[in-house]
């Protein structure tokens, strides 16, 4: 814990604070416009969503107090120890999780649910930030990438299990950060190899897309046996090496897609990908968001003044689909200044991450902006048609208090680190 006579509030970046506030004042009051009732108006209702949000925001306070009481330094020698606890609660869902929606992804405590997979995010960071700053850490060797990647499969594949593939999801984001200490490229480019796989996969089917790989592979084989024979005796291991792994990787897509994803997951990839056309079932939340936020027009229609976002039609507007309310009442004008402070608020913390003498307190910034980035793409792309609906919160606008408690951890111990960057611990 930090000395009584020092001051938590020394050397804190108050921009980031900033931030911070503007970011849940405009989320509460969206989700006030998505949830208040014709003959509700009280601003202080807890029984409401928009009441149970200000409980939530009025918490995070004291869970601010406290993540800076304690010394920088304490989260780096405890990150182990806080990375484990969170696979135990992630793991402890399917003893005692609640399903909710065909997910068991929440303690029940009372009348409220607890997501332990939005603190595992914070948790993963620091375990990521303590193994990558070690001295003897080297990226550049296989078996430290191994590490690296085994930190990030834990969680992301407990919490796939739940079934929750939107928030393993982001747990891919990390690899930009090893790539930022020293991760190969190649692990950047097989990444969009893969993307591509899968994308392929799902449009033409596995058998077509194994023969279509096979085809592709002679052909590279044959070009490399007669025009580059050299190249061929020292790299053929390596040749059928990648067309193995993309073959199983191919048959893995196929499994995963038709016995791990729940049918309504399937659906949305399907209507993404233009297999399907179904604006009254499955689609119906996407076709509803895209025509609201189109409704807002250039300078929106007011606040309290959207018809579509009062009138209910956008299923889950309060949580998922909460940009769709920014979108009506705000217009072109209000999204976009939206999506602007999003951007500096990233450059920010990118900022004062390459400013850190400590290594773990950079990557741990890093981590966090990748976290936020992809929460904040993610959700976006989801509300305009772009992406499949995933399920993933956009950052201190959702409504939820899991959400809103993991990303302001996210936040502050970035903020507590940042505060000590003058000190070499």
């Amino acid at each position: 814990m930090r000395s009584r006579k020092d001051n938590i509030f020394h050397g804190i970046d108050w921009i980031l604070v900033m931030y911070y506030f503007v970011f849940i004042f405009l989320g509460w009051i969206n989700i006030y416009a998505a949830t208040i009732g014709e003959n509700n108006f009280e601003l202080l209702n807890f029984s409401t969503e928009y009441g149970k949000q200000l409980i939530w925001i009025g918490l995070s306070i004291p869970i601010i107090l406290l993540i800076l009481m304690f010394e920088a330094k304490f989260y780096e020698k405890y990150a182990s120890i806080i990375y484990a606890t969170s696979l135990v609660l992630l793991a402890g869902l399917f003893v005692l999780g609640k399903n909710i929606n065909g997910s068991v992804s929440w303690y029940p405590i009372g009348s409220f649910s607890l997501q332990p997979s939005e603190f595992a995010k914070a948790a993963t960071a620091l375990a990521i930030a303590k193994l990558v700053s070690d001295k003897m850490f080297n990226l550049k060797k296989l078996g430290t990438q191994v590490q690296a990647l085994l930190l990030l499969f834990f969680p992301a594949i407990l919490i796939i299990l739940q079934p929750d593939p939107g928030s393993a999801l982001v747990y891919t984001a990390f690899i930009f950060v090893l790539y930022r200490e020293g991760l190969p490229f190649y692990y950047i480019t097989v990444g969009f190899i893969a993307l591509f796989l899968f994308v392929i996969t799902l449009i033409l089917g596995y058998e077509v897309t194994l023969i279509s790989s096979l085809v592709l592979f002679i052909c590279i084989l044959l070009y490399f046996i007669f025009y580059r024979p050299r190249a061929f005796r020292k790299g053929w291991g390596k040749i059928i090496g990648i067309y193995i792994m993309s073959a199983l990787f191919i048959f893995s897509v196929d499994l995963v897609f038709n016995h791990v994803f729940k049918q309504h997951h399937r659906d949305r990839f399907n209507i993404i990908l233009g297999k399907t056309v179904d604006m009254k079932g499955v689609g119906y939340n996407t076709d509803q968001s895209v025509t609201t936020i189109a409704s807002g027009g250039f300078f929106g229609k007011g606040f309290l003044e959207g018809e579509r976002t009062q009138g209910n039609f956008v299923p889950e507007q309060k949580t998922d689909y909460i940009f769709t309310t920014v979108g009506e009442e705000w217009g072109f004008v209000g999204s976009a200044l939206v999506i602007i402070l999003f951007v500096t608020f990233l450059l920010r913390i990118i900022n004062r991450a390459e400013q850190q003498k400590v290594k773990f307190s950079r990557i741990y910034g890093y981590s966090i902006v990748a976290i936020f980035f992809m929460h904040f793409v993610l959700n976006i792309g989801m509300v305009l048609g772009l992406v499949p609906t995933i399920g993933i919160p956009l950052p201190f606008f959702s409504y939820g208090g899991s959400a809103l408690w993991g990303f302001t951890v996210l936040l502050f111990i970035f903020i507590r680190l940042d505060a000590n960057k003058i000190y070499e611990w």
